[in-house]
């Protein structure tokens, strides 16, 4: 071992013609040897630092080396124990109470050759130690710097797609066609389901998962709110099991939702008979699988036939269907439309 990778070792004993001893020999082994008598004087010596390992015998001038051991911090450098040969309980103990490893104390030249390797092994162990320790403070420190600008990403999402969203309506406001500005409508509807992910993302603790509870009651009542200022008073009412789902699948359920409960207040009730009643119900149909029901109890469609207005919603519903890799059926009910999408939830 050279000079510059020199070891600075505290020797705790007080055993001085021992350790003047072991001075000699580890001084040739690269190692440079400070002495303590008893416990006290060892932690004045590490108070000051620049100790890279202890060796400490067992049997102190006040207590023994496990007292001391007791009052180490866990900043504390490594520690080899030294103890008699037949006294392996203590060197149990000793490994129990923290220390790195132990060698029997003998007269001859293996003591020194184990006590040197044992040494080095402790500083090896503490230097990978120090190293993983600091690599994985990089890991949180650079994962805590992608979760806030992913957070900021969002932020500026939601900003950027409500500002689209805004731009739609006034455009639908400054249309005169009836059809052209309901097709606004329902586009800034979807935008707004989109922009609402994003809003409760940024604000979420993990970008990768939605509580589906809260975003979908938020998205209802927007659509309450936008629908009454129109002249609808269709009564919306939601059942939605408290999970987190994928953000991916939330969008896309978001948009579903919003095409159905769109749909339903603009056709399943006629204009003498527009007080009736939406549901939206979401839970699991087993471990693996969610089903969402969107019903109403107005004049009914079966999924057949041709679809009122454009039948760009039920396109659109359809097609995120596949995507979610979802059954899409029409109930059968007497009265009313009921449209369930059973899918697979998949973790990411």
């Amino acid at each position: 071992m050279t000079p510059e990778a020199e070891i600075k070792l505290l020797y705790i004993d007080d055993d001085a013609d021992l350790v003047r001893l072991v001075q000699r020999i580890l001084r040739r082994r690269g190692f440079e040897v400070v002495h303590a008598t008893n416990g006290d004087e060892a932690l004045r010596y590490l108070s000051e630092g620049n100790i890279d390992v202890v060796a400490l015998d067992h049997y102190l001038p006040t207590g023994t080396g496990l007292d001391f051991l007791a009052k180490l911090g866990e900043e504390a450098p490594a520690v080899v124990y030294v103890t008699g040969s037949a006294e392996m309980d203590i060197a149990v103990a000793a490994l129990k109470a923290g220390a790195a490893d132990f060698v029997p104390k003998t007269v001859g030249e293996d003591f020194f050759t184990l006590l040197t390797s044992a040494l080095e092994q402790a500083v090896e162990k503490t230097r990978l130690r120090a190293q993983k320790e600091a690599a994985e403070r990089e890991v949180r420190a650079a994962r805590d710097r992608a979760e806030v600008l992913l957070h900021e990403v969002n932020h500026r999402v939601a900003n950027s797609l409500s500002l689209v969203s805004s731009l739609v309506g006034l455009q639908a406001n400054a249309v005169k066609d009836q059809v052209a500005r309901d097709a606004l409508s329902e586009t800034q509807a979807r935008i707004y389901a989109i922009s609402l992910v994003h809003k409760r993302l940024y604000t979420s603790g993990d970008v990768r998962f939605v509580e589906i509870q809260e975003y979908f009651e938020g998205l209802l009542e927007h659509l309450r709110a936008s629908t009454t200022g129109q002249g609808h008073g269709a009564k919306l009412v939601a059942e939605i099991e408290r999970l987190s789902i994928p953000t991916d699948t939330a969008i896309n359920l978001g948009v579903v939702v919003t095409e159905l409960v769109t749909n339903a207040i603009k056709y399943a009730f006629p204009e003498t008979e527009r007080q009736g009643q939406i549901e939206v119900r979401l839970s699991h149909v087993d471990e693996h699988e969610l089903e969402l029901v969107v019903s109403d109890d107005g004049i009914g469609w079966r999924g057949e036939g041709s679809a009122k207005g454009t039948g760009l919603g039920t396109r659109i519903v359809r097609a995120i269907a596949k995507s979610l890799e979802a059954t899409v059926e029409y109930g059968n009910e007497p009265r009313g439309t009921t449209v369930r999408l059973r899918f697979p939830l998949l973790r990411d």
